[in-house]
């Protein structure tokens, strides 16, 4: 039995003894929109089963429904679940901050684009992209789960340093966002078409942007 049978197997029998707590509840809960991440990431949405999804994590499919009314609802659940545990957490976008500005910048981008570029992280933005059609509020979620924690710490180091004379930011939120635009967005977009972008490339592509954001935002 794999580990991930054994622990469904031992999720389901705790809870078959008897009404379940509410951490067990949770639990369960948690083990089906993973499931359904899993089952989303890879074959999509139109092709995953509720069945599928429900047999996966030894569920009925009545079970399935009550908690969520359709496969769209069901989809979207576990794409926030999905993006929440694999987004930085505050620890990991603080740990970026150095005493060079330049440097901090480019630690900021770094670290979003090694999220977004690994396997798991991928296969999302590809999703995302391919459903966005049918479930446009989709990129939202990603935007505020995934991506506005760092745009806001970077939109606070832009109203500091602006208020130290060394840069001339009017709107923090606004920058940091075409920041993202600027300096991420073009390594992402690279990484999720398949092609390879091997990691001295990204750093150069990276550092060579924040020198033209942080110019294009001195003084003047």
């Amino acid at each position: 039995m794999t580990e991930k049978a054994s622990v469904i197997a031992a999720a389901t029998s705790s809870i078959r003894a008897g009404r379940p707590t509410r951490e067990q509840a949770q639990a369960r809960q948690a083990q089906l929109l993973d499931c359904a991440f899993d089952h989303f990431l890879d074959k999509g949405f139109e092709p995953t089963t509720i069945e599928a999804i429900a047999a996966d994590v030894s569920m009925t499919k009545r079970t399935v429904y009550a908690r969520y009314p359709d496969k769209a609802s069901l989809f979207r659940a576990a794409v926030r679940r999905g993006t929440e545990r694999r987004a930085a957490g505050p620890a990991a976008i603080e740990a970026t901050r150095v005493d060079s500005l330049e440097e901090t910048l480019v630690r900021i981008a770094l670290l979003r684009i090694r999220l977004a570029g690994t396997p798991e992280g991928v296969k999302l933005q590809r999703l995302i992209n391919t459903e966005a059609y049918r479930f446009p509020d989709i990129f939202q979620t990603y935007y505020e789960v995934a991506a506005i924690p760092t745009v806001r710490f970077l939109a606070g180091i832009l109203e500091d340093e602006t208020r130290a004379g060394r840069l001339a930011i009017d709107d923090s939120m606004l920058s940091a966002n075409v920041f993202m635009s600027m300096v991420v967005s073009a390594p992402v977009r690279f990484l999720i078409s398949g092609n390879e972008l091997p990691a001295q490339d990204v750093d150069r592509r990276v550092r060579y942007a924040v020198r033209l954001f942080l110019k294009g935002a001195e003084p003047r």
